[in-house]
């Protein structure tokens, strides 16, 4: 019987070797790669045509493909036959939903028993979707009671002008300068703008942003 072609992308190589060494333990399965970059893993699939993906959510990026919700997209898009499964320190409700929406056959906390992943992968081996038992981050009141437009829809002008200029990359402390606030202000409007969308870092508020087309 044929081995399901399997590639990685993770860019720790403790966290791949460790994934590796499990899914080869199972005689089911061939990793033919491992990537450690965006632009890697896209070499990795055009060469190797793998069955599954298994990747990080956030490493190294370029350019052209990113990381984050925009590289997901990205891969769902442009590889429909092969399943994803995907690694992530992320236990965000609106993060984690967004996933899914966007086609991906599993999503894995790096918080979990390695062996869980061959679970994963006999579950989108038959087609199915993997759900996992996650320990999610309970979203805040508008989480549960809002749509996502509704929450968009909640940032204030001031607030959308600040996330504008820090989505575009500049430093708070420019911000303020550029919009004439003070350091404080432009600070507590950030904290407003994540408050109101339900997440809880940078990397969440620049991946909502990217998924819902936000600014």
């Amino acid at each position: 019987m044929n081995k399901i072609k399997v590639v990685l992308a993770d860019d720790h190589p403790i966290v791949l070797a460790g994934v590796k060494e499990t899914i080869e333990s199972d005689g089911m399965y061939e990793v033919m790669s491992v990537a450690k970059t965006s632009g890697e893993l896209m070499d990795a699939i055009k060469e190797h045509s793998p069955d599954i993906v298994i990747t990080d959510f956030y490493m190294p990026g370029d350019e052209h493909y990113g990381d984050g919700m925009r590289l997901v997209s990205y891969l769902v898009r442009n590889f429909p036959q092969v399943r994803f499964l995907v690694l992530t320190m992320l236990n965000n409700r609106s993060i984690l939903g967004s996933l899914y929406d966007c086609g991906v056959s599993g999503v894995l906390q790096k918080s979990i028993n390695l062996d869980e992943i061959n679970v994963a992968l006999r579950t989108i081996s038959k087609g199915g979707i993997y759900k996992g038992n996650f320990t999610l981050e309970p979203d805040s009141v508008m989480a549960s009671t809002s749509s996502v437009s509704e929450r968009i829809a909640s940032i204030s002008i001031k607030e959308a002008e600040v996330l504008r200029l820090f989505l575009a990359g500049e430093r708070l402390k420019d911000i303020a300068t550029s919009l004439q606030r003070s350091a404080k202000t432009v600070s507590t409007q950030k904290t407003s703008v994540m408050r109101k969308l339900c997440v809880h870092s940078d990397q969440e508020l620049f991946a909502f942003c990217q998924e819902h087309q936000v600014v």
